[in-house]
């Protein structure tokens, strides 16, 4: 515990304090951009919206911007700490919104307990925000400020600590009722704790159909009964006509046990009691109402979910609010209404059950994880939470009348949606569409591996590509079967087996007769043949596959040799070279060589940079190549300067199709200002260079690999470009998705050498 408190209070110190700062969004390098953002050209803005109110969501920050406010009563596991030891953590819910649903935040800390003046700060501060999430405000205080302020307030508004885990937990409660093969109106439920969140949750759990006589809430005084004349009107409404004497006796024979009260209140005997395949909700943190390996040894039929990250099925706010003020603020709603957050519960609850992501199952450290006990509800980072959620609110915003701005083309607006956190693949999506128009095979060479064949499996249930997978038939069927993956279907061959004799002959014997004359013997082809790379190739090559995936487990040397050897080059083409592409959140970009060719002449540049030309194209992209440098146009000497401009000479004259600049340095290459004030008479000034020659593999190799773990930008690659066949070599140790990527891509190079 000693070296967590260290290492948070050093994480919150550390470069400097806080976690959030303010960033401009518009250029203000010069005097005429500060007379832009303020005196005197802001006075332009201020008057349209003195016109017209409503225009402040067109000229400023409003409308994606949120209040989180809290006057410290009632933060965390910690209590009344007061509103300057709240800041941290409204800062953290800052950065949840802006990770997950690219809302910006101001986090406002108010010294006002008296629920009135905290009510009257807020609304004067109100027309600074598009919306206002309230947050860590003790009860019953936190019902009667919700209430006034969506009353007299315009903007959305919710207090998180009530719907937040409300909305979670009634999604999860959906999901474990069908496992449990169980009626909503049937079960009884039974609820430790009765303060602002567990109020929310039995209010929300009556919406989606449980029976108020079968909800019995217990305070710290027992249980809420119409005997007890110490409860408020907000208890009262629980107020159960029962007399249990305690939570174990109300245990006995529950379905669903809802705890956010305290750590061990629920002991293995208690939950003995309750009815088969029981729920249990243990949402106290930072200990549950009882422990999770306690729990799940004492009823190997219990599903039950907890506020922890370290065990499955947590209920966590975050896959909640940020996607549901998201959605209220795109379609500028008066409020956050019953309509919305029921849109956002059955939302989270269809998105568990279907396929999970495969980089997600690997973030936890799992794989192929699926609807079940274990995955009631979608994992926190799930990606497709943001548009799946944001788009349900909305829809629900529209149809119960306070959407100020509807939506009318949801499907541009998924698209926006996933841009604003870069999670528009537009490249990978249309390639995917393009390749669910054609019949395509993909060998996949190396099929006794998990992320191989849980790709494959993808590859055939997204219609991407046939795969016919390489391997021990035995293998490959005990993976599928430990790992629950469907292989119906797909064809497996075992190049080693008897069974493929007849294929190994006759592509033995037409190697020997390509290679007879390069030192290869049949004995040499018969053996070869048997490899798997070698094999793989050779189908290939006889069309009876269009593309070849492999390079997972080995180098990629024992990739491309046998396919150069097989396959050969496309015509007119001495070198093949690699090229990744790198995904921003804006556009692609294209590196090459990155992975071939280790110290490129002038004429090895030139055709790399034909063969990127033609590859770029193929993506629907016009190219705008830049041969980079550490040079300028011949700013400094050098081997690597001289070559580029060598190269970029040679282009222009054989070339003139294809727009190219260089040498050039990196930055001036990606900054058209800086380029156009600099260097106007460069061939890239108003092109927008999108595709980069190296001057040698360690350039371009470092570059892309800087791109994927220092930005943080996804690669796929590499693309094996001037093979005469659909040919790739997949990342050492790739992820499935990288797979999935490169068959995608692997589909479109086989189609457009075929028509070639």
């Amino acid at each position: 515990m000693a070296n967590l408190k260290e290492e948070a209070l050093a994480y919150h110190n550390g470069q400097r304090p806080g976690k959030i700062e303010v960033v401009p969004t518009k250029p203000y390098a010069t005097q005429h951009d500060l007379s832009l953002a303020y005196s005197p050209g802001v006075a332009e803005p201020c008057k349209a919206i003195a016109e017209d109110e409503s225009l402040a969501y067109k000229y400023t920050s409003k409308g994606n911007l949120v209040g989180v406010i809290s006057n410290g009563t009632a933060v965390l596991g910690l209590g009344d700490i007061g509103p300057l030891a709240s800041k941290p953590v409204m800062e953290g819910k800052g950065i949840l919104f802006k990770v997950f649903s690219d809302i910006d935040v101001f986090d406002i800390e108010l010294d006002a307990k008296d629920p009135d003046r905290f009510i009257d700060t807020v609304k004067a501060l109100a027309p600074t925000f598009g919306g206002i999430n309230l947050e860590d405000i003790k009860a019953p205080e936190a019902f009667y400020i919700e209430e006034r302020l969506k009353a007299e307030l315009n903007i959305p508004i919710m207090h998180d600590d009530q719907h937040g885990t409300a909305i979670v937990s009634a999604a999860a409660l959906i999901n474990a009722l069908e496992l449990a093969e169980k009626k909503i109106e049937e079960v009884k439920v039974v609820i430790s704790g009765a303060g602002a969140a567990s109020i929310s949750c039995a209010k929300l759990y009556l919406s989606l159909g449980v029976k108020k006589e079968h909800v019995f809430m217990f305070d710290s005084k027992g249980l809420i009964n119409t005997k007890r004349t110490d409860i408020d009107e907000r208890k009262a409404q629980f107020a159960a006509n029962a007399d249990y004497e305690n939570l174990a006796e109300a245990l006995k024979g529950a379905d669903v046990f809802l705890g956010l009260s305290k750590g061990n209140m629920v002991s293995a005997e208690m939950l003995l009691t309750m009815a088969d395949n029981p729920i249990v909700f243990a949402c106290a943190n930072p200990d549950p109402e009882i422990a999770y390996d306690l729990a799940i040894a004492t009823r190997d039929d219990i599903i039950m979910a907890t506020g922890r990250s370290d065990h499955p099925n947590q209920v966590n706010n975050v896959l909640g609010f940020p996607y549901i003020f998201r959605g209220a603020l795109d379609v500028r709603a008066t409020s956050i209404n019953e309509e919305m957050k029921l849109a956002a519960v059955y939302a989270i609850a269809e998105l568990a059950k279907e396929p999970i992501p495969e980089e997600v199952s690997e973030a936890y450290g799992q794989r192929n994880l699926q609807f079940g006990r274990d995955n009631i509800i979608p994992k926190p980072i799930d990606p497709r939470l943001f548009a799946k959620v944001s788009i349900a609110v909305a829809k629900a915003a529209i149809s119960s009348g306070v959407a100020q701005n509807p939506i009318t083309d949801f499907e541009a607006y998924k698209l926006e949606l996933n841009k604003r956190l870069g999670l528009d693949k537009k490249l990978i999506r249309n390639m995917s569409m393009y390749a669910k128009e054609h019949n395509t095979k993909i060998v996949f060479a190396e099929a006794e591996k998990y992320k191989v064949l849980k790709a494959a499996q993808t590859v055939r249930d997204q219609k991407i590509a046939t795969p016919i997978l390489l391997g021990e038939k035995a293998i490959i069927e005990a993976i599928a079967a430990e790992f629950e993956l469907n292989l119906e279907g797909l064809e497996i061959l075992n190049p080693k087996d008897h069974s493929c004799d007849e294929l190994v002959e006759r592509f033995a014997l037409k190697y020997y007769e390509d290679r007879k004359r390069k030192g290869v013997t049949l004995y040499d082809a018969r053996k070869i043949m048997r490899e798997r790379n070698y094999f793989g190739s050779m189908l290939v090559k006889e069309g009876i596959a269009d593309a070849l995936l492999s390079g997972l487990t080995r180098s990629y040397a024992e990739v491309l040799r046998p396919a150069l050897r097989v396959m050969g080059t496309e015509a007119n083409t001495k070198k093949v070279a690699g090229m990744y592409v790198v995904l921003s959140k804006d556009k692609p970009y294209f590196f090459a060589d990155t992975t071939v060719n280790l110290n490129p002449t002038v004429d090895d540049i030139v055709e790399i940079a034909v063969l990127s030309h033609q590859t770029v194209k193929k993506f629907g992209i016009e190219p705008s190549l830049a041969l980079l440098s550490y040079s300028n146009f011949g700013s400094a000497g050098g081997v690597d300067a001289e070559k580029m401009q060598k190269a970029k000479a040679i282009l222009s004259r054989d070339y003139p199709e294809i727009t190219v600049d260089g040498d050039i340095q990196a930055n001036f290459a990606l900054n058209e200002e800086l380029l156009t004030e600099i260097f106007p008479f460069s061939d890239l000034v108003g092109k927008k260079a999108n595709t980069f020659i190296f001057p040698n593999l360690s350039a371009g190799n470092i570059a892309y690999k800087l791109m994927d773990e220092l930005a943080g930008l996804e690669t796929i690659g590499p693309i094996l470009m001037g093979m005469k066949k659909s040919v790739h070599v997949l990342t050492h140790g790739g992820s499935v998705k990288d797979i999935v990527n490169m068959a995608t891509i692997a589909v479109m190079d086989a189609r457009f050498k075929q028509k070639a």
